[in-house]
């Protein structure tokens, strides 16, 4: 699987290399004023996932996710909480199972911090960059890094975040309460049609990679490198959206594929119906 990460990591680097060719616009916080840039929003998402490679055979589900995110002064917010099995039902394979999990991801911009332009080339601005994991099951990882908004061509603004993770609980492995890995983490929404109506397509997703987790001994069932990379089409108006999501894994959640949790590498279908609040 090293041309997977290969191909997966070059594609990543010639997106933001071919951006320098690109003018970008720098973060704005003339006057003093941190808060002219603010907004919020909420979605609550239906989702259902089909053959998702989830360890342990959490492959279809459906669930509630509220959705949010926003910016407030020099402080940029992303998050989600899903609720799992929403619907109580015994074909579900999360019935009985697991049933939330949050991802809290806050950056703190230091443009905004020190009060001075940091922006070079598309780089529009730097951050402090921590994502936050919770699982109701023992979960809780930390991640905290140096994030960045950059400008590359077609996408418009990416967001490109690297991390150390921090273990505070995993089920009661070795790695407990110790630094364990690495994260490079690249996210996108990218509108590329309009209707008459006002409604549009768009392009979104993520892509996260995962390396250096070696602090668990037993690497027959555990990886030390793991990919999720979701690849959206979804059709918005001011308050729906319905959308599709082809979602790539590898070695899922740091477990090998094959190698006592089940099928950990592959593709997975996520169909979602949103409202916007």
């Amino acid at each position: 699987m090293a041309n997977v990460h290969f191909r997966a990591l070059k594609l990543v680097a010639i997106l933001l290399a071919s951006a320098f060719t690109f003018n970008t616009s720098a973060a704005d916080y003339k006057n003093g004023d941190t808060h002219k840039d603010d907004y919020k929003w909420i979605n609550f998402n239906l989702m259902h996932s089909v053959d998702a490679k989830i360890p342990y055979g959490a492959r279809n589900d459906t669930y509630l996710e509220m959705e949010f995110g926003g910016r407030s002064g020099i402080f940029d917010l992303y998050g989600y909480v899903d609720m799992f099995d929403v619907f109580n039902r015994k074909q579900d394979d999360r019935h009985d199972g697991d049933n939330f999990f949050a991802k809290i991801a806050p950056r703190m911009s230091l443009d905004g911090l020190l009060g001075y332009d940091l922006s070079v080339g598309p780089v529009q601005e730097w951050y402090i960059a921590t994502v936050t994991n919770i699982g109701d099951r023992e979960l809780f990882e930390h991640f905290i890094g140096v994030g960045s908004d950059v400008n590359v061509p077609w996408f418009g603004k990416m967001g490109v975040n690297v991390y150390a993770r921090y273990v505070r609980e995993n089920y009661g492995e070795d790695n407990e309460g110790k630094w364990d890995g690495y994260m490079l983490s690249t996210n996108w929404f990218t509108p590329f049609y309009n209707f008459s109506n006002g409604s549009y397509l768009s392009y979104q997703g993520y892509f996260d990679y995962q390396f250096g987790a070696n602090k668990i001994a037993d690497d027959k069932l555990y990886s030390n490198n793991a990919i999720e990379w979701f690849n959206g089409l979804y059709w918005h108006s001011e308050r729906y959206a319905v959308g599709y999501g082809l979602k790539y894994f590898h070695n899922m959640a740091l477990t090998r594929d094959n190698a006592g949790a089940g099928r950990t590498t592959g593709l997975g279908h996520y169909f979602s119906l949103t409202y916007k609040f």
